[in-house]
């Protein structure tokens, strides 16, 4: 999927439906001519609702679609007939989509479910006819309540990438390739910053025809859980993912002071991310000789690693190894 059609974030007005008013009429035929009260109660105002859709992967139709508006209730009619309910405004969004209150930033749902349904604005209630109005001393009331008035806000939806193991790591750190050497995924991949700009998703083939999904999550800077570059924007992909692959190029100067600042960024944006299984690659690992690779252990974090390369088929068996343990543990 290409850059500018895959859409995470979007924020849309919604309007609810107006309930229906109850009626006043009084029944009236060829034989009576002061009838009782008869007046229906009006509809329901259609809610907006949002819909989880397993088909979908984007929210890239609602991009455009910044006003979602229900229907209104009919008015209640004669022979306490009740008015038709307004038309629910559905929205079909991919699984992983967050709704949430702009204003107070309040988590309102979270959809995971094909099918999984929940009323962003109620629609209004309809107004009660004039048949529930009358008692013993008030025999034909020429009155029925109003309908509800509709609701209108604003909505913010947010998109997670939902994969078992999502890869965590500075810019150029070898993710994109790992993912189109072990995937049939089709990365962007170039020597500068930023390559990848949205999540990409792969399916990884392990033994015995098992698998498992890998994201490609664009890369972290140091600052980004204050919004430092493309900050947040791709944060919150990581907290879909069961396992947290960590990849730091072995010609970085100090891997384990990088391991270190990507912990604190994960742990400054959500510290509940921590809690998540870890794994470290050490990526361009056919860069090094068994000396280096020595030297490298020393000094390495206290996290599960391995030394891997791509280009050369190095370690990839192992990792994957390593990563179905975490994922079946």
């Amino acid at each position: 999927m290409s850059n500018r059609n895959f859409v995470d974030y979007v924020k849309i007005h919604c309007r609810s439906g107006k309930g229906g008013a109850g009626s006043k009429h009084l029944f009236r035929d060829k034989l009576t001519s002061k009838g009782g009260p008869d007046g229906g109660d009006g509809g329901r105002g259609g809610h907006v609702i949002i819909k989880g859709n397993s088909q979908l992967w984007t929210l890239l139709h609602l991009k455009y679609r910044k006003h979602i508006k229900a229907s209104h209730g009919e008015a209640g009619g004669r022979q306490t007939s009740t008015g038709k309910s307004g038309e629910d405004a559905i929205i079909e969004v991919p699984l992983g989509t967050v709704a949430k209150d702009p204003d107070t930033n309040e988590v309102l749902t979270e959809i995971t479910e094909d099918g999984q349904e929940f009323i962003l604005l109620m629609g209004g209630r309809g107004g009660q006819g004039n048949v529930h109005f009358k008692t013993s001393t008030r025999q034909t009331p020429r009155f029925a309540q109003p309908g509800e008035d509709e609701q209108e806000a604003w909505r913010i939806l947010e998109l997670k990438v939902l994969a078992d193991v999502g890869l965590v790591g500075f810019p150029n750190a070898g993710k994109s390739t790992l993912l189109s050497v072990i995937t049939a995924a089709k990365p962007e991949i170039a020597n500068y910053p930023f390559t990848t700009l949205v999540p990409n998703l792969g399916i990884v083939s392990y033994r015995n025809d098992r698998s498992f999904i890998m994201a490609d999550i664009p890369g972290i800077i140091e600052g980004a859980s204050q919004g430092k570059g493309l900050g947040t924007r791709f944060l919150r992909h990581i907290e879909r993912n069961s396992l947290l692959l960590f990849m730091i190029p072995a010609d970085s100067d100090n891997i384990a002071k990088e391991y270190q600042i990507l912990i604190k960024e994960l742990e400054q944006y959500n510290p509940e991310l921590l809690d998540k299984d870890r794994l470290l690659a050490v990526t361009k690992s056919d860069l090094l000789d068994e000396e280096l690779m020595a030297e490298i252990r020393e000094e390495m974090p206290s996290v599960n690693f391995v030394f891997i390369s791509s280009v050369a088929q190095l370690g990839l068996t192992e990792l994957k190894d390593k990563i179905w343990k975490k994922l079946t543990s």
